[in-house]
């Protein structure tokens, strides 16, 4: 399970594909859970309160551990901005990969294409990640990749790095 966690707009979601691809094109058998379309047809429904959004990673974590548990590499991509929840779906997984997409909150806002941030800013969303709802950050994640530094392929061959060497993969 390779639970790529951070900011929106951090690049996880970029990130995930480009390894989804990789790791598919070498014949590893994967699947990518994507935060924003779990949420539209696993998690409808849900709000962003804490229990809502614990609710939405208890159910990814759900998923990844089904599919985990049948022989597939996992890839997660969402927020998870609490801790505790991201423990919790380690927990669940034979084998987990905590992936940290940092990127500083003000890159993450430039990266914005659908504005949410400039509408939280003006109150118009609350209890958004970042602004007036927390993200923890991992305090050691397997893999840190610094979005605002590395490329998209780089942060990719990272993951994959860590991968080999963790024995996932050869």
């Amino acid at each position: 399970m390779i639970w790529f966690t951070g900011l929106s707009g951090s690049g996880k979601t970029t990130i995930a594909h480009v390894l989804e691809r990789k790791l598919a094109d070498a014949d590893v058998p994967v699947e990518l859970l994507d935060g924003d379309v779990v949420r539209e047809n696993l998690s409808k429904g849900l709000g962003f309160s804490k229990e809502d959004r614990d609710t939405n990673i208890r159910r990814i974590a759900f998923v990844a551990h089904l599919l985990q548990r049948n022989g597939t590499f996992v890839i997660t991509a969402a927020i998870s901005p609490y801790r505790a929840m991201r423990e919790e779906a380690r927990m669940m997984a034979k084998d987990f990969v905590e992936v940290y997409a940092n990127a500083p909150l003000a890159v993450c806002e430039e990266r914005d294409v659908k504005g949410l941030y400039a509408k939280a800013r003006a109150g118009e969303i609350k209890g958004f990640t970042g602004i007036d709802d927390p993200y923890e950050p991992p305090p050691a994640p397997e893999v840190e990749v610094r979005t605002d530094q590395l490329s998209v392929e780089e942060s990719a061959e990272k993951v994959i790095d860590k991968l080999i060497e963790s024995g996932y993969l050869k």
